[in-house]
């Protein structure tokens, strides 16, 4: 009997965690979800409504050394915090828990995201990873947006304390990713003298015979000098023309958009410096390091001024607020998925394009599966994936059955054939075809889903069904390559 479609609308919570090299914070959202489909049509839930319930005040990251997260510290801040919003981790169903910037170099800094995203909510996803920083606060500072609205090519600079997150994007779409080391942090002072320098910036002093050491006089004329350098570098990837005394800045790929960029937004901890969203009451006053000087000679850089500057919707809560409110995706209605299963995390996905034509789309599918078993899981070890199934014509009761066959078959090519059987389709096809492989191969543990966007490469995390019989779906891009 089909079970009346009841459930029309619900809220779920979501919770954003950023866990960075000077600072931490915590933001709590509302999505409302709904479905928009006429009632006697197929259901099509979407998130209709994002609402931001609570801030919390912003606090220096705690640490045990400076090679080590204090683990506790950040889940006793976490938990407080809760209380103030008046939730639990019980009640959040979505979000993310990011690591950024030097945080995320720090020994324990997987197990940190790891034990928070499995303690502080049902289903949150632990992501680290510069590339993937850059792009969540684009989203948060509102620089995606903008991109999408007015068709221009708008490059999002987040620089915190340790790095330079750079994100272009046009008309909404990602065009490429650019991490440099550059940040408030990498020199930082103790009274009148210097407590720290950073590798990448001692390999600059280097460059520049300036003698500069832990314990000198803070007050050096190299030290502006080295924001001015800075805003001079970001400036030189911005237009693509990085130089090869810049490279111990340089954070992973060069430069690897293709469009010429027509405006750029700041946000992070130094465009807060820039700007002054925040209440000072909010957040942690006294910058004991370079992060007002390298504000300041952005703001003075005649080659910077050279392009729109667009203010951004938040300063140094973008990255959270995109972790909160932006990593989520909800799947396609009717889905077949089975909850003992879920939730799901870290799948790489894998794609496999049909091109409209259906044999020659199950020709590839044995290939396929071979190939992404020799890319994800070298040693046989058991890492899971999903095959996402992308330009698949109209198919009917035995072209169904014909996919589920070859499936099932390719599916034994991987170590272990009895994990759950993970397929991701661009098309409206989860349910019939989830319940197809379901009577073909009982014993199989099957998750379908459909109407998710990922790329090949991606790696996805499915959290549990909801009451309005959805997932959701966080992606992931870790690396992007043109």
């Amino acid at each position: 009997m089909m079970k009346r479609y009841d459930a029309q609308k619900e809220d779920i919570l979501s919770a954003g965690i950023d866990i960075g090299t000077s600072t931490t914070k915590i933001v709590i959202s509302r999505f409302s979800l709904m479905n928009m489909a006429g009632g006697t049509h197929m259901p099509r839930i979407e998130i209709i409504d994002k609402e931001v319930l609570y801030r919390s005040q912003i606090y220096r990251t705690p640490l045990k050394s400076p090679t080590a997260i204090d683990i506790q510290a950040v889940e006793s801040l976490v938990r407080q915090e809760y209380v103030k919003a008046g939730i639990e981790p019980k009640d959040i169903k979505t979000g993310a828990v990011i690591i950024t910037g030097e945080t995320a170099t720090k020994q324990n800094a997987e197990e940190m995201v790891h034990y928070l995203s499995d303690h502080a909510g049902d289903f949150l996803v632990a992501t680290a990873g510069p590339d993937l920083e850059g792009i969540i606060a684009a989203k948060g500072s509102g620089a995606y947006e903008h991109s999408k609205k007015t068709g221009k090519t708008v490059a999002n600079i987040d620089i915190g304390g340790g790095t330079a997150n750079a994100a272009v994007y046009k008309s909404g779409k990602l065009c490429g990713t650019c991490t440099l080391h550059i940040g408030g942090r990498l020199i930082e002072f103790e009274g009148s003298t210097i407590k720290s320098i950073s590798p990448p910036i001692q390999k600059i002093f280097q460059q520049w015979d300036a003698s500069v050491r832990e314990g000198d006089s803070r007050n050096q004329t190299v030290i502006k000098k080295l924001t001015d350098y800075m805003a001079s570098v970001i400036a030189r990837m911005l237009k693509k023309e990085l130089e090869g005394h810049d490279s111990p800045l340089l954070l992973g790929n060069e430069p690897n958009w293709q469009d010429e960029i027509d405006a750029i937004m700041f946000s992070g901890g130094i465009s807060e410096c820039i700007y002054q969203y925040e209440e000072p009451a909010s957040s942690p006053a006294e910058y004991d390091d370079i992060g007002e000087m390298l504000a300041m000679s952005l703001r003075e850089s005649n080659v910077l001024s050279s392009w729109t500057w667009v203010k951004p919707d938040e300063t140094v809560r973008a990255t959270v607020l995109g972790a909160g409110t932006q990593t989520t995706e909800i799947s396609g209605a009717t889905i077949h998925v089975e909850s003992h299963d879920l939730p799901i995390r870290n799948l790489p996905v894998f794609q496999v394009r049909f091109g409209h034509e259906l044999s020659g789309g199950l020709k590839q599918l044995p290939e396929a599966v071979k190939h992404a078993v020799e890319i994800y899981d070298p040693q046989k070890e058991g890492q899971n994936f999903a095959l996402y199934l992308t330009e698949i014509p109209y198919m009917g009761f035995r072209d169904v059955q014909e996919l589920t066959a070859i499936l099932v078959d390719s599916m034994q090519l991987k170590p272990r054939s009895e994990q759950p059987m993970v397929i991701v389709l661009e098309s409206d096809h989860a349910k019939v075809l989830g319940q197809t492989i379901k009577v073909h191969n009982p014993e199989q543990s099957i998750i379908c889903i459909d109407q998710i966007r990922v790329e090949h490469g991606d790696y996805i995390d499915i959290g549990h069904l909801l009451q309005t019989n959805v997932v959701p779906v966080v992606v992931k891009t870790l690396t992007f390559h043109q």
